[in-house]
């Protein structure tokens, strides 16, 4: 019998205690793309690790590998990069010629392209196990095969190749886990049809790098050195990068479709963020706990804007697309290669710290490193020679957790001198030799403690092994999965249209990809340089902003950004001049997306605003908790008025939740708020309200045909909105048209034709109610940027 043999000749070299002990139970392992890359250069080494390190636990083992390749050419395949396998230094030639040979006879293919050929895989097993009296343990399915066809491979495995019951089914997942948070959701709708959570590892292979697995350990065991200074009081910013000299030349199918942030930063360095910023659970070895402690990380994190990133593109990667991907010549890609992007967490630890992410294709090194900066508030007045020496507490302070690559080639964990001597495990990490001739970060290897693994271990044994143990805490699950593309997506979307800034690629990038935290957003330090094909013709400068009429009253129009920025401008005057005028400023804000940068661009670069004077008005609100999302408040919170010293009392939300329930007529939610704009509103005239325009031509919450607001004596009233919540509240258009200003923004190519319309229309409130728009001694502004102007 074949199992028998190859224990036997395992036995006789010492490698196994007993043949009784072997039978424990079967493991069966499937490697589903067995001859892909993926494959090739990483799982089958992989598999023959864990093959080396178990085989004398007392399971026996075969190794399936499938892929859609008929029989013959899969097997010649698969069988040369088996015979290219290679052992650890450590293992003596004779034993590791031995295993290698033996995993070779445990090693088969099958073509997996049918229902049937599921069937016979099955078959094959059960017969193998029935012929060798061995019971089977347990079953590993390992996807190395493109997303698209997850859902047929897991409907035949749950149809036609589950293990007996008894035996358990673990099933990797490589990724990508989708493209979007819509996608995500609907793949892993489809893989808990057929797997249940506890059988599904999902395979971030960074998890599995020594570093950053190190990382929750590091932070466990030094506990009483980082409590301390673990925090925004004492942490400058962190830096997570992973730096490539590689292009994507031979990827750009995927790389076309997901880009840098899909492909890096989404994943594996928002794990690694995950692990310095969640809360250390009481028990790491608790997957479960570990779990909740990162989704908790996850909702503290603030939502990520079109300015939290920078991104870029090789020069040469345009290039490499159309040959590739046989793109006409005009085709110009918008896909990132590089992209650097800040995160901040409004966790009561990390709130004001700066997270820095960083990845990129075509770089200057190849480098992963994840490195916590600390504040230095001492001051050295000795001379240079003196500060630098030891331990100087002038020294920067940091500790690095180096991935792999760079300068040091290896795995490692640095803390500065300065800081602690932390404590490490001595049976898996060992204090590094000085070789003072290497630098880090500017500094000489001397001033930090440096330790390296005992023994280097590649990320995909180490999560292949713990696999087989069923150890899920260095593996993604779905709530994980989620919680990282909802966070993802709103960024992924916002910036799908920028054109990313170009790079020649290695060293020549120079400084052209060096960014900065400009008032709270992320900007390339150095301008791009720009070639002028026609240099005769008019320059940039030469462009400005539209200024002209719109439905007979003034228009400012420029690209999104530079019109924000001249609207933020326009109500820093209005409120000063307010301010001077009658010692206050009353501002009334709509709900909505638009509003969003314009709140964004208020709270980071306008100091001189005189909030302390300014009272906050709401426009419109949902009926909803002011503490839902979905709420007009709470954006405004979020956005603006966490940021700004507004008085507390200077802050009015419409009163949408009274006696525990949301807009009731008999609550009189809308007379209370009637009553306050006539308290301490001079004859109820605001002295500036914002306004946007829906694509019906619906204002504030006054839709078209509303029974209510657009007529009458009510100065607040209940409305009904079309799309869900539906029940609103709303300033009426009367008591809108009594201020001193209104300004209107709209911005996008959605709006484009409502623009249009509202162009050729008169005054027909009913029909269009921002028609109605119209201030009886006050002035209108529209703001409208070129998509929503032009198309």
């Amino acid at each position: 019998k074949m199992l028998n043999t190859v224990l036997c000749m395992v036995l006789f070299l010492g490698a196994l205690p007993s043949l009784a002990e072997a039978s424990q139970g079967h493991v069966s392992v499937i490697l589903l793309g067995a001859t892909g890359d993926l494959a090739k250069k990483y799982l089958w080494q992989g598999l023959f690790q864990l093959y080396l390190d178990h085989v004398s636990s007392g399971h026996s083992f075969t190794f399936h590998g499938a892929a859609l390749t008929a029989l013959e050419p899969g097997q010649q395949l698969m069988f040369d990069v088996l015979k290219k396998l290679s052992c650890p230094q450590d293992e003596s030639p004779d034993r590791c010629a031995v295993l290698k040979d033996q995993f070779l006879k445990l090693s088969q293919y099958h073509q997996l392209k049918t229902a049937e050929n599921y069937t016979a895989l099955n078959r094959d097993i059960e017969m193998l196990l029935r012929q060798e009296g061995l019971k089977e343990a347990g079953r590993i399915f390992y996807f190395s095969v493109p997303p698209f066809a997850y859902t047929d491979i897991a409907r035949h495995i749950n149809s036609s190749c589950r293990p007996p019951p008894g035996a358990w089914l673990r099933v990797a997942l490589e990724k990508p886990f989708g493209h979007d948070l819509e996608s995500a959701r609907q793949l892993a709708a489809e893989l808990t049809g057929f797997f249940r959570e506890e059988e599904m590892y999902r395979v971030d292979h960074y998890l599995g790098k020594q570093a950053v697995a190190h990382i929750l350990p590091f932070r466990d065991q030094n506990r009483q050195f980082l409590d301390p200074i673990w925090n925004r009081h004492h942490v400058e910013r962190v830096e997570i990068v992973l730096k490539e000299t590689v292009d994507a030349k031979g990827r750009t199918s995927f790389y076309e479709q997901y880009g840098v942030i899909r492909d890096v930063l989404q994943n594996h360095l928002t794990e690694a963020l995950m692990f310095l910023t969640m809360e250390l659970p009481g028990n790491l070895s608790s997957a479960g706990e570990v779990l909740q402690r990162k989704l908790q990380a996850f909702q503290s994190l603030r939502g990520l804007e079109k300015s939290s990133a920078v991104v870029g593109q090789y020069e040469a990667y345009g290039s490499h697309v159309r040959e590739e991907l046989q793109r006409d010549q005009h085709y110009v890609s918008t896909t990132p290669t590089f992209a650097g992007v800040l995160v901040h967490s409004d966790s009561l630890r990390w709130e004001g710290v700066p997270f820095l992410l960083t990845a990129g294709k075509a770089l200057d090194e190849r480098v992963g490193y994840v490195r916590v900066l600390f504040k230095n508030r001492a001051y050295c007045p000795q001379s240079g020679t003196l500060r630098d020496a030891g331990s100087s507490q002038c020294k920067a302070k940091q500790i690095i957790f180096y991935i792999g690559h760079g300068t040091l080639n290896t795995p490692a964990v640095l803390v500065s001198r300065n800081l602690f001597k932390p404590i490490m495990p001595e049976s898996s990490w060992k204090e590094a030799a000085v070789q003072p001739e290497l630098h880090i970060f500017g500094q000489p290897l001397s001033d930090y403690y440096v330790y390296n693994p005992m023994k280097e271990r590649d990320a995909y044994s180490v999560l292949i092994s713990s696999i087989y143990h069923g150890r899920k805490d260095f593996f993604i699950t779905t709530e994980n999965l989620l919680a990282s593309w909802e966070f993802w997506t709103p960024l992924l979307d916002s910036i799908s249209d920028q054109p990313p800034r170009l790079y020649p690629g290695g060293v020549e990038n120079q400084h052209l990809l060096d960014f900065e935290i400009v008032g709270g957003d992320l900007a390339f330090a150095l301008a791009e340089p720009l070639e002028l094909l026609h240099p005769e013709g008019p320059t940039p400068s030469d462009y400005k902003a539209i200024q002209a009429k719109y439905r007979q009253s003034p228009l400012v129009s420029a690209w999104p950004e530079e019109l924000v920025s001249q609207l933020a401008s326009d109500m820093e005057r209005a409120a000063s001049s307010a301010v001077a005028r009658a010692g206050c400023f009353h501002l009334a804000l709509s709900g909505g997306s638009s509003p969003v940068v314009l709140f964004q661009r208020l709270a980071r670069h306008h100091y001189a605003f005189p909030w302390r004077y300014t009272h906050v008005w709401l426009v419109d609100e949902r009926c909803v908790p002011l503490t839902d999302p979905e709420s007009n408040f709470f954006n405004l919170h979020n956005h603006l008025l966490q940021s700004v010293r507004v008085p507390y009392f200077n802050v009015h939300p419409m009163p949408v939740h009274l006696n525990q329930r949301l807009c009731v007529e008999e609550d009189r939610g809308a007379e209370l708020y009637a009553k306050e704009i006539t308290a301490l509103v001079a004859n109820a005239s605001f002295d500036l309200v914002l306004l946007g325009m829906g694509s019906d031509g619906h204002t504030a919450s006054l839709f078209p045909h509303s029974e209510n607001g657009l007529e009458g004596a009510q100065s607040v009233v209940l409305t009904e909105s079309p799309v869900k919540p539906h029940q609103r509240m709303s300033l009426s258009l009367p008591l809108i048209n009594r201020a001193r200003k209104v300004f209107v923004l709209v911005l996008g190519k959605g709006k484009h034709n409502i623009t249009s319309l509202m162009s050729r229309v008169g005054h027909e409130p009913r029909k269009w109610p921002i028609s109605g728009v119209s201030p009886s001694s006050g002035r209108l502004v529209w703001y409208v940027d070129y998509e929503a102007l032009l198309g």
